[in-house]
């Protein structure tokens, strides 16, 4: 029997996730929206993609929430996306009230499910997907550092001019700007980046990290990045599914871990066919603890108002 993976918005987001998982044939794909014909359109044209690109992929575009009945995972990317001078916290009530209603759809038709948020604010769409799921927290985390480590890892390889691909980064908490890219675990070939960028210049790239995502909604002018968190998510996806064991950073409701409580931010973890089996404590310098912490309160503050 296929896995089976549903996508909650078939915005730029979820169709380009639903894209890659085609063509990493994931399993079979349910594509999720309200709009009438829209997701149908976009599936049609996926499968018909399939010959010329490769693969076999069933995908399936529906208006009704009864079809991802089944799935083994629920990326959920529905929602408002940012437009020119609106942060991600500016989303907060807005997408507050779509996440209600999706997740109450998915605790419905697959409450077996792993539901990995994109939305954004993704930490706090992520603590409130949580809350309203009532699932364990190990089902229900968002994509946050992959995507920022993803942005950051570029930014290096360009400065260095090396390749992507020998790129570790690491970045942990919320995902906006009070992240916190932690340059000590961040390598090239197990290099420590501190070792071939000089501080100056390194420290632009960490500035240019946590303003990745408004860099990009300023030059596209009517929406925001989907390449890269679709790809993000996928690649929590096959974590999952083919349970890969990955360590990589996540948003996840922490209690007690770095001396954090009832917050989601991105931290370390390992993520296999249980979800979140392991929440990884690095050894942080009082400084990056700090801005850990800093960054928390900023999410902690939303998810009170919420």
């Amino acid at each position: 029997m296929n896995n089976k993976v549903a996508v909650i918005g078939a915005g730029n987001v979820g169709a380009t996730a639903a894209l890659y998982l085609a063509q990493k044939e994931m399993g079979d794909v349910v594509l999720v929206d309200i709009v009438e014909g829209m997701p149908q359109g976009k599936a049609l044209d996926l499968m018909e993609a399939g010959p010329v690109l490769g693969y076999s992929t069933q995908v399936v575009g529906t208006n009704s929430f009864a079809d991802i009945e089944g799935a083994d995972v629920v990326v959920i990317t529905s929602g408002l996306a940012r437009v020119p001078g609106m942060t991600r916290l500016d989303l907060l009530k807005k997408n507050a009230a779509i996440i209600k209603s999706v997740v109450e759809n998915i605790s419905k038709y697959a409450p077996g499910s792993f539901i990995i948020m994109v939305t954004n604010p993704v930490d706090v769409m992520t603590y409130h997907a949580l809350k309203k799921s009532g699932f364990k927290r190990e089902r229900v985390f968002g994509q946050a550092g992959v995507l920022d480590g993803s942005r950051f890892a570029c930014f290096i390889a360009d400065a260095i001019g090396v390749s992507m691909q020998d790129v570790r980064a690491m970045v942990l908490g919320g995902h906006g700007d009070s992240m916190v890219p932690l340059p000590r675990y961040t390598t090239v070939n197990g290099v420590a980046v501190s070792e071939l960028i000089e501080k100056d210049k390194l420290e632009k790239i960490i500035e240019r990290t946590r303003k990745a995502g408004g860099e990009i909604v300023s030059l596209l002018k009517t929406g925001s990045a989907y390449y890269s968190p679709a790809a993000s998510s996928v690649h929590m996806v096959e974590a999952v599914l083919k349970d890969k064991k990955s360590f990589l950073s996540a948003s996840v409701c922490l209690r007690g871990e770095y001396g954090l409580e009832d917050v989601c931010v991105g931290v370390p973890v390992k993520v296999g066919q249980g979800g979140i089996e392991e929440i990884i404590e690095l050894e942080l310098s009082d400084e990056e603890r700090a801005a850990l912490h800093a960054s928390a309160a900023v999410y902690k503050k939303s998810i009170d108002e919420l």
